[in-house]
């Protein structure tokens, strides 16, 4: 059986692909390095992170692309003995425009190696490529009109104008023709994320509509002619939570379909987890997937019928069972840093981390939730309840310099345990805590009073998040766990804390940071990371 989400964690926007008996699944990773995260699977049921391509500058440099921006929506697609990538770099969220660049990779393998860019457009993100049957390529992305007046796309909503269809020759790498609006989106609005699949010789469109939070949906037309007029299915939607409050997983949207060998059909879609009680999603838009049958009418519905997703869905082989999670323990021994961590927006990576051989390396750079060289590294959140504790040996000198572990959403949305540096104390702990109030968020220090720490050894530093609630703890020299300062709003690190889900597009990450406003870039060696979910 398949269990939702197949993949958890931030992990939005899933575009998936087949290549024989191998399945493959993208999804946006934003501001997050290296970009877009590749999933493999055999059976739809157990999923392995097999790559993130797009992990040198010459195919995506995102400093000072602010929170929430980067990489948006891919599309992943294996055609002519190659996969091609389909990625957006989001310069800029806030305002009327967006600055949406669009460009395409290519590889043989789904390892590499990933080919330098070739730039398409910049007329709108969620740019996918669809090829036809007879060998043309088709570049589909939404059309974002930046004027507040517009008279063109749905009138609730006009920046979003609809969907643009032009041909794209490989050969040269351009678009060929005159771009077509092919599809307007329904009544819904906000219409976005684009697929086309083929079938039968209609052509099938899937689009992501209502805007990617509690109102999200897969909106579903069709049409003989790739270039329209599309017909609406007769639901509208294919999927969507947005008329089901008590569904477990909300703001259903925004994905694509797969056939098997078999002919069996699924369609892969985003989806959260609100905490009980609240509407706030730490795990961020994570990724499911529906199993869907084509009616004797030739649309595609949900296979348990009716438009919400289901937690539980039956798997092309029924004996396929989903591998339990584990507790992660690094260590740092290696030459790579493993793969579940990413950093921030920069493809220089050795300027914030190396790898000594025995420890993980931060060279504390710009201050926690700098658009520029942040020196911070995490994974994502998985799981609702679990425990983070790190080891650190760290020596500030000012209190300008400071090192530690972190709960991370962006700039507006941390807490940070920190080894730090006090006038009276000497080293010293202090917690700084941002929750979340744009636009007037100030960091906030939990603390009464800094703590003070004994000795010039290592720090074990950990964190036990249930929920809504985060709690830090210390350990010195072997000693026993003592917790540092209050409980904290654990759910502010989330989509919805601050801004919105209409605003926040990535989820939380647990991790190691370190800083040095004073530019000296001191050192903060971390000889372990645990990441234990209640499950294992």
């Amino acid at each position: 059986m398949i269990t939702n989400p197949i993949l958890p964690g931030f992990n939005p926007d899933p575009s998936i692909c087949r290549a024989g008996s191998d399945y493959y699944i993208a999804t946006s990773t934003f501001e997050w390095y290296p970009g877009v995260q590749i999933h493999h699977s055999t059976d739809l049921v157990n999923w392995r992170l097999v790559c993130r391509p797009l992990d040198r500058a010459s195919q995506l440099d995102m400093r000072g692309n602010p929170d929430s921006c980067g990489v948006w929506a891919p599309c992943l697609s294996h055609a002519d003995g190659l996969f091609w990538l389909v990625y957006t770099d989001v310069k800029r969220l806030d305002g009327n425009f967006k600055d949406a660049h669009n460009y395409i990779v290519t590889a043989p393998s789904i390892t590499g190696p990933w080919s330098d860019p070739v730039y398409v457009n910049s007329s709108g993100f969620d740019p996918s490529l669809f090829h036809d049957d007879d060998g043309r390529k088709w570049f589909l992305n939404m059309l974002w009109n930046h004027r507040t007046d517009s008279v063109g796309g749905n009138p609730k909503h006009p920046a979003f104008a609809g969907i643009l269809l032009q041909e794209y020759d490989a050969g040269s790498g351009k678009l060929i023709g005159e771009p077509q609006n092919i599809f307007a989106g329904s009544d819904h609005g906000l219409v976005e994320g684009s697929h086309v699949f083929k079938r039968d010789g209609w052509y099938y469109l899937t689009v992501a509509e209502g805007g990617t939070g509690y109102e999200h949906a897969v909106t579903m037309a069709r049409s003989r002619v790739l270039a329209g007029p599309y017909g609406l299915h007769p639901d509208t939607f294919l999927m969507t939570s947005k008329d089901a409050p008590d569904a477990s997983l909300q703001r259903a949207g925004h994905g694509q379909m797969v056939e098997t060998p078999d002919g069996e059909v699924y369609h892969t879609h985003l989806c959260s987890r609100p905490l009980p009680g609240l509407r706030r999603s730490p795990l961020g838009r994570e990724t499911g997937l529906q199993k869907c049958v084509w009616g004797e009418d030739g649309w595609l519905r949900l296979a348990q019928g009716g438009l919400v997703p289901e937690v539980t869905v039956q798997s092309p082989d029924p004996e396929s069972r989903r591998t339990p999670p584990v507790a992660v323990h690094r260590t740092f021994a290696g030459e790579r840093l493993p793969d579940e961590f990413q950093w921030l927006r920069t493809p220089h990576p050795h300027r914030l981390f190396t790898l000594t051989g025995s420890a993980l390396r931060l060279h504390a750079r710009e201050s926690i939730g700098s658009w520029f060289e942040q020196a911070l590294v995490a994974r994502r959140q998985e799981h609702l309840k679990f425990r983070a504790e790190t080891t650190l040996r760290f020596e500030p000198e000012s209190f300008q310099q400071a090192a530690g572990l972190v709960h991370y959403y962006n700039r507006h949305k941390f807490h940070f345990l920190a080894v730090t540096w006090h006038e009276q104390l000497g080293r010293s702990l202090s917690i700084l805590s941002c929750p979340g109030d744009w636009p007037d968020s100030k960091m906030e220090f939990p603390l009464e009073a800094p703590v003070a720490l004994p000795g010039d050894g290592p720090v074990d530093l950990a964190m036990d998040v249930d929920g809504a609630q985060l709690m830090f703890s210390c350990r010195i020299a072997g000693g026993d766990w003592r917790r540092i300062g209050p409980v904290l709003d654990a759910s502010v690190i989330s989509d919805e804390g601050g801004r919105g889900e209409h605003a926040s597009f990535t989820g939380a990450f647990v991790g190691m940071a370190a800083f040095d406003t004073s530019g000296s870039a001191i050192a903060a060696d971390f000889k372990q990371f645990g990441y234990i979910p209640e499950e294992a």
